[in-house]
């Protein structure tokens, strides 16, 4: 189960609708009035997008505070990602996080060295300076997929230092950006360093509902721009994602209500949880949760919720975990409800 959302393989094991907890999609689906806008604009399927895309890079750039110059994009995060690996030698991680940075690096044929995270999922500091060198890029979640830890402010810049000390590259995947309280914004902090030795990738896919879309953008130096326009497709975001783009950005009733209803859901999952014996739910800056658990593996109950028709993440499949642990996503109430009460009765049991 290397990724999350794949309900058709598993839809003949329920008869109903299944619930997704394995992808982690903002509930409350896209903003109010973009269906309508998209059905108006099907007339522009018959003609090729500007291929520059001035017009959506201003309203990226207008939305992440950015000058346009620093703006690149991509069909979704993960193809921006590949992108930016094949301008390195060496690909760095930290696991476990999402496997497409190592997948996408041995693909390039990249060395892709592996790090690990310190037993609270953090960043060891020391390790990093050892093992990073020239010409490598170090990709890092931000918030960390599987964990949902976002980077403290203070060590994201001792980060940078270290990578721009060594004259590495720092990536980061902040595709749950939105969902996180607001204590900083790394584009607001590395556009004082002009992007320098720096990438920061972002996406319509998750707080914005939508992953059909396949719309990424991000920010990085102008040098850097120009080496990864080298390699970027043409038309590589379609146009009904360049109109989606043009208006999304703009919803800013709707942004704070998704950030406000995460936010107390989350603190509403983590203490029903924490009250049930055999789970250890990991704390979580985004709109999804690890899970320890205690008494049972994955695969366990994987199946115990897909009888009860949901489908939650087994974890065993990024590397750094082992088949004791699970995600899930924050979804609705009453399916959150449903998902502790379906914990609960496996306690029970």
């Amino acid at each position: 189960m290397e990724h999350g959302g794949d309900l058709i393989s598993y839809s003949d094991f329920y008869d109903g609708e299944l619930i997704d907890f394995s992808s982690n999609i903002n509930p409350l689906g896209p903003p109010c009035g973009l269906y309508e806008i998209l059905s108006n604009s099907l007339h522009t399927l018959t003609i090729y997008p500007d291929i520059k895309y001035r017009h959506l890079k201003q309203h990226i750039a207008d939305y992440l505070k950015c000058k346009v110059e620093n703006v690149v994009v991509g069909n979704g995060a993960v193809e921006i990602i590949d992108n930016f690996i094949q301008l390195f030698d060496r690909v760095v991680v930290f696991v476990p996080s999402f496997i497409e940075y190592e997948k996408r690096g041995k693909i390039h044929e990249k060395e892709v060295l592996k790090l690990n995270y310190t037993e609270d999922f953090k960043i060891d500091l020391n390790l990093l300076e050892t093992n990073i060198k020239h010409g490598d890029v170090l990709i890092l979640g931000n918030p960390n997929n599987p964990t949902g830890l976002r980077i403290e402010r203070e060590v994201l810049l001792s980060i940078y230092k270290i990578v721009k000390k060594k004259d590495g590259f720092l990536l980061l995947d902040e595709a749950f950006y939105e969902f996180c309280p607001e204590d900083y914004d790394s584009i607001d902090i590395f556009k004082d360093y002009d992007f320098e030795n720096v990438g920061i990738i972002r996406a319509a896919t998750k707080f914005f509902a939508l992953p059909g879309i396949r719309l990424g953008y991000g920010c990085t130096s102008i040098d850097m721009k120009k080496a990864y326009e080298i390699v970027e497709l043409p038309w590589c975001v379609n146009s009904l994602a360049e109109i989606a783009g043009s208006y999304i950005f703009s919803c800013k009733d709707y942004m704070e209500k998704s950030k406000s209803y995460i936010e107390n859901e989350r603190r509403f999952i983590f203490e029903e949880l924490s009250k049930i014996d055999g789970l250890k739910p990991y704390d979580t800056d985004t709109n999804y949760m690890l899970i320890k658990l205690l008494k049972w593996n994955e695969e366990y109950v994987f199946n115990y919720f897909l009888k009860e028709g949901m489908v939650i993440r087994k974890c065993s499949s990024f590397q750094g975990l082992d088949t004791s642990y699970v995600r899930i996503a924050i979804k609705r109430r009453e399916d959150n409800l449903k998902l502790i009460e379906t914990f609960r009765n496996l306690e029970r049991m």
